[in-house]
């Protein structure tokens, strides 16, 4: 049994009991820059001792930081995942410039990506995308130091932004507009109208067109599920950092059809304030998660902190707003009666002490589902 059902499991038995003891809890951060081995030990202990149970770590692509990372990180009791961008990479990786998405207006990701100078997405529908995933994930999956890989960009740009993004970046994203839409490079071109006799290029609104909205979907699904066939050859686990939903956002705003995907947990980034929502929000999206997964695979409920709680409401970018410390309570109950397994930190370095007193005390409480 691998170690994410095993927490799962764990769960499971604890609630059917007398004693609920605490709820599994993950973190995502990421390192080591100049930290010596002595400091990561006494972070990673503090964490295990605040209640953390396992690390998603985002250490670049170098197989040996993650060997030396993990092995101080599972010294310290904690469960360790590699957390590696997909979809997302760099120029520096070698990879040709025809490799990246192109959106709706023949703008390449590679050179003029959207919103932010770092979302240069590569296109999913290139054999030679997968053959540089499935290498990068396999020799980090190799390591005995690693629990499993962590997924994230596992997407497409947002064709649609959270709406608490929308002034940030002076835009109104009533619908999706092509700058945004992707990919419509020449082989997504093609291989869209061998499969469905449809010129996407000749259609007046794309936006309207259903099948290629599900043709990119498979696109990034068919994607997920060979790396998952990688990673498990190595007898690791896999999981992926995934928008709200799955349909209710994630597959409007990047198309990710994440329940169709062969994971082995999921972790949906429940941040309510980029949908300026409160935590009664979190509840209907771990409630959509629970339902959309049949209750077969386990979902840990992403929550976004506010690293400057009395500075929030002067706060104009949405990035740093976040869960307060009196919230944290709600969000947690929120997540747990609506089936989560667990919660996963954005991240603990945005904790506050006010922030871990209140985790305390919500992570040690027994939850029944709501019906």
């Amino acid at each position: 049994m691998n170690k994410l059902f095993a927490i799962f499991a764990m769960f499971v038995l604890l609630s059917c009991g007398t004693k609920q003891t605490k709820i599994p809890c993950f973190a995502w951060m990421g390192g080591p820059g100049e930290a010596s081995d002595v400091e990561l030990s006494e972070t990673f202990t503090d964490l295990k001792e605040k209640g953390i149970d396992g690390l998603l770590y985002n250490g670049g692509h170098d197989p040996a930081v993650y060997q030396r990372v993990g092995k101080i990180a599972k010294k310290a009791g904690l469960e360790f995942h590699a957390w590696i961008p997909t979809m997302v990479q760099g120029k520096e990786t070698g990879l040709s410039a025809d490799l990246y998405a192109v959106n709706g207006k023949g703008e390449s990701a590679y050179d003029k990506p959207a919103y932010v100078d770092h979302y240069t997405f590569l296109c999913p529908n290139h054999e030679e995308v997968y053959q540089y995933l499935s290498d990068l994930y396999s020799r980090i999956a190799a390591l005995p130091e690693v629990d499993g890989i962590h997924l994230d960009y596992m997407r497409f740009p947002d064709v649609i932004l959270a709406k608490g993004l929308w002034d940030k970046y002076n835009l109104v994203m009533d619908k999706e507009y092509p700058a945004f839409d992707y990919c419509y490079c020449d082989k997504c071109v093609a291989d869209f109208k061998a499969k469905t006799g449809i010129d996407i290029k000749k259609e007046k609104d794309p936006s309207q067109i259903q099948e290629w909205k599900q043709f990119r979907q498979d696109l990034i699904t068919k994607l997920v599920n060979r790396l998952v066939e990688d990673v498990h050859l190595d007898g690791k686990e896999i999981s992926a950092a995934v928008f709200p939903g799955p349909h209710s956002h994630a597959v409007k705003m990047v198309r990710q059809e994440w329940d169709r995907w062969n994971l082995d947990a999921f972790f949906p980034m429940n941040y309510n304030d980029f949908y300026l929502e409160g935590t009664d929000w979190i509840g209907k999206m771990c409630k959509e998660s629970a339902t959309s997964l049949n209750g077969e695979r386990p979902f840990y409920s992403g929550l976004f902190i506010c690293p400057n709680p009395d500075s929030k409401a002067k706060e104009a970018d949405p990035e740093n707003h976040g869960l307060l410390p009196d919230e944290i309570g709600a969000a947690v109950r929120e997540s747990m009666e609506n089936g989560a397994k667990g919660i996963c930190l954005f991240t603990p370095d945005r904790m506050t002490k006010a922030h871990w007193k209140a985790f305390e005390k919500a992570i040690h409480k027994k939850y029944s589902l709501k019906n």
